[in-house]
């Protein structure tokens, strides 16, 4: 079972402890050089080594210097901020309804010129058809409680996903064919969600890969989006995250890069979603 959303904030903290800790010692140093280097007390110093107390910008950059590894200061420094901001709750941010989630990702969307998502359970927001996202959208606000504003909310993804037909711009998409076969909504919402899978992956600027469930492949992720390999958008049950700390950004990168090696596209996925579509009748 993957860990908690808050079980991932604390792992997160204690990489960038860990990571310091680390540094600390490739130089030589005792936690009494690093006090003696910076001006802390030792308790400050014991503290952020270990993880209990969350170090500033500046704080991580005195670390760094004190090691004489000024180098490692900006990849530390977006790794504890990961820590400190990637957690957000999709209770707080739905209070008022999934339209406002919806649209609060348009500048990054807008911004980006080259798109990787995987999936391993849903179509991805870019390639639903609103009758698809209305359903979906629908039992999340079910679920966690929230207003239900599933259909203007489905009009906010609609219209988001308009990006896929400007030029300058590449997307990336790999499925697991789970995700197609996952009935969301009706029999007809769904045959019509698999035929606009078809039509949408012939647009120049996008690539559409389904990983088969018969193929050897690394196991399911969460759903998660690249966006110019300089930040990650991870969705879990009851939160989402923001990744900007380089090495995360590099992890991710190569798991999307081994699952688009897994997926079949051309002929071969549409084929499986043909499949999948006579499955419905």
């Amino acid at each position: 079972m993957p860990p908690s959303p808050s079980a991932r904030i604390q792992e997160a903290r204690d990489r960038v402890a860990a990571r310091l800790r680390e540094m600390r010692l490739d130089a030589g140093l005792t936690g009494r050089d690093i006090a003696a280097r910076t001006g802390w007390q030792k308790s400050k110093v014991s503290r952020v080594q270990s993880g209990v107390s969350a170090p500033s910008d500046d704080d991580i950059r005195a670390w760094c210097r004190a090691c004489e590894a000024d180098d490692q200061a900006d990849d530390i420094i977006a790794a504890s901020r990961d820590a400190a901001t990637m957690y957000t709750e999709w209770r707080r941010i739905q209070r008022t309804g999934l339209k406002r989630v919806q649209e609060s990702r348009i500048p990054v969307h807008e911004r980006t010129t080259d798109m990787r998502v995987y999936s391993s359970s849903v179509i991805p927001g870019m390639l639903q058809t609103h009758a698809y996202a209305q359903a979906l959208l629908h039992d999340i606000s079910r679920f966690h409680g929230t207003p239900d504003d599933s259909h203007a909310a489905a009009d906010a993804r609609v219209a988001r996903s308009r990006i896929l037909n400007r030029t300058g711009r590449t997307f990336l998409f790999v499925l697991e064919e789970a995700a197609l076969r996952r009935r969301v909504g009706s029999g007809e919402i769904m045959t019509a969600q698999l035929g606009s899978l078809l039509t949408t992956s012939a647009v120049p600027s996008v690539r559409l890969g389904i990983i088969p469930v018969s193929a050897s492949a690394m196991w399911p992720l969460e759903t998660f989006t690249l966006y110019d390999r300089e930040s990650v958008y991870v969705e879990l049950l009851t939160a989402a995250m923001t990744i900007t700390a380089p090495s995360e950004i590099a992890q991710y990168a190569a798991a999307h890069g081994e699952m688009e090696e897994a997926a079949v596209f051309g002929h071969e996925a549409y084929r499986l979603i043909a499949s999948c579509v006579s499955a419905l009748s």
